[in-house]
Order: C-alpha cells, then structure tokens, then sequence
C-alpha cells in the first residue's frame, strides 16, 4: 500500500501542512481533495491516516485521524534488517540500484570503491572520502529517489544511504557491524561456484542482519574475494548467467527477501524432514 512520508510530525492538535513538491503530489499527482484520506508514515515510524481538510493556494492542509495514530509498524519490526554493500557502478546505474534496493525495504545501501570500479575517490585509506561538493549533489538525489521509492511501493523501512567507502573503510565499518550485531550474516555475491552451501542454509541460521555485497561491472578481483571471505563472508551464487552489476544487486535483494518472507514454511518443512 502506498503511505505519504511526512518529513515532519503532526502539531499538537494532529494537523499537518503540506506545500512545494509535497503539495503537488499528493494533490497534482494523486488528485486528493478535501475530505478524502491518505495513509502515511510519520517520523516516529508510526502509521497514520490522514483526512484532507483543504487544498486552497498551494497548501494542503489536513489533520491525523485520531484511532490511526498508534498503530505503528508491528509488522516490519519483526522483519530481518537487510544491508547492501554496493560497488559503485559506472554512469547513473546507481540511481536505479538506490531506487530498487528503497522499493525492497533494506536498511542501508553502502557504496564502497571495489579494484574494478570505474568512479574513483581519493584518499583510498580513509573512511567515506569524497568530494564534498559531488558527494552532497548524490546524496540529496538518493534521498529524494528513496522517498519517491518509499511512496510508491508503500516500505515502512526508511532506508540510508551511507557515503561511499574505500575497501578499507568498507571493511572497518563490517567490523563495526559485527561488533554491534552478533546475529549478523554476510554474503559474498559472485558469478563463480565459490558456494558450498545453498543460500536456504545459510539463512536458516535465524540471523539478524544480512549484509550483501554485489560488485561493480567487472566483478570482484580475487584479491578481493580472499578479503571478503577472510572477514567472514559466505560466498552465494546463483544460477548460472553473468548478471549486470544493478540486476545483480536487485537479483540477490529479492532472492533473500523471498526467503525470508517465506521462512515459516520452508523451516517447517525442513524440520518435519529431519523428524521423518
């Protein structure tokens, strides 16, 4: 289901004000008018519905309804927290891995400069170094693709896009990572039959966090896969085509999402199985 994203919380007496771009959406776009409701997301990650009061001189205004407010988000609490670690591609390819990993609701997007990215940053020793200048013009983009995302697919997880990393920064942050989350799994994306086990088993582990890792158009060195796998990454592979760095990235999203979506029914399976 669709839900607005209100990037500022309802006044004491549940009204909002809504103008700009937010205006012309939900008016313009969505052609809603006085009377009419409109879920939303709140940010406290409550759920709300709210009732259009006017929409006069570019302005809507509206108000909470009251038995909505707190219904919250019970069902994608319980919902494992997905993480991307994306080698940075090369032209706008990132905007559509940023817009696609949004619709799938994971956490955060982390891009990191692999050996054979074709964008560069300097100061490759240093944790997220990049221009400034550049590095906010993206940020503010992938903020508003991730928002118009959110809106359209309806995703309570309101997910970060991190500033890119170096390998080094990558792997300092992956330690951070598990130093915070000790149910976390890491999963290694390769087009080469590195795996040993299926992914079924690997998150039949009940992690807590799966962080992903999908490099860019020329895949991962082997210096680089020794890295991952060192750190404690499983290598995953599927099937048996050579994908496209942001098919790849949405591929492997969706295929751990499915899983997971569906884990009551393959785990009963499973241990009916190992009881038979």
């Amino acid at each position: 289901m669709k839900r607005f994203i209100l990037n500022e919380a309802p006044d004491k007496n549940g009204a909002v004000r809504l103008e700009g771009d937010d205006y012309h959406y939900l008016v313009r776009v969505r052609r809603l008018a006085a009377g009419e409701y409109f879920p939303a997301l709140l940010p406290s990650g409550e759920e709300a519905l709210i009732q259009v009061r006017s929409v006069e001189g570019g302005t809507l205004t509206g108000s909470v309804k009251p038995d909505d407010t707190a219904r919250g988000l019970s069902g994608a609490a319980a919902n494992v927290s997905v993480i991307l670690f994306q080698a940075l591609p090369k032209g706008e390819k990132m905007d559509v891995i940023v817009r696609q990993a949004a619709e799938g609701a994971l956490a955060e997007i982390v891009p990191f400069i692999a050996e054979f990215s074709i964008p560069k940053i300097k100061g490759d020793g240093e944790r997220g170094r990049h221009s400034s200048g550049a590095g906010a013009k993206k940020n503010s983009r992938w903020e508003r693709i991730i928002k118009e995302a959110r809106q359209q697919s309806g995703s309570p997880v309101a997910t970060v896009v991190r500033p890119p990393e170096s390998m080094d920064g990558l792997f300092a942050y992956w330690e951070e990572l598990k130093r915070e989350r000790p149910k976390i799994l890491g999963l290694l994306f390769h087009h080469l039959p590195l795996a040993h086990l299926p992914l079924h088993s690997y998150l039949a582990g009940d992690p807590e966090t799966v962080v992903l890792a999908v490099g860019p158009e020329g895949g991962f060195s082997p210096a680089e896969v020794s890295r991952f796998l060192a750190a404690g990454f499983k290598a995953v592979t599927i099937g048996d085509t050579i994908l496209r760095t942001e098919t790849a990235a949405l591929y492997a999203t969706a295929a751990i999402r499915i899983i997971l979506l569906e884990r009551n029914s393959w785990e009963i399976k499973i241990n009916q199985a190992g009881n038979g």
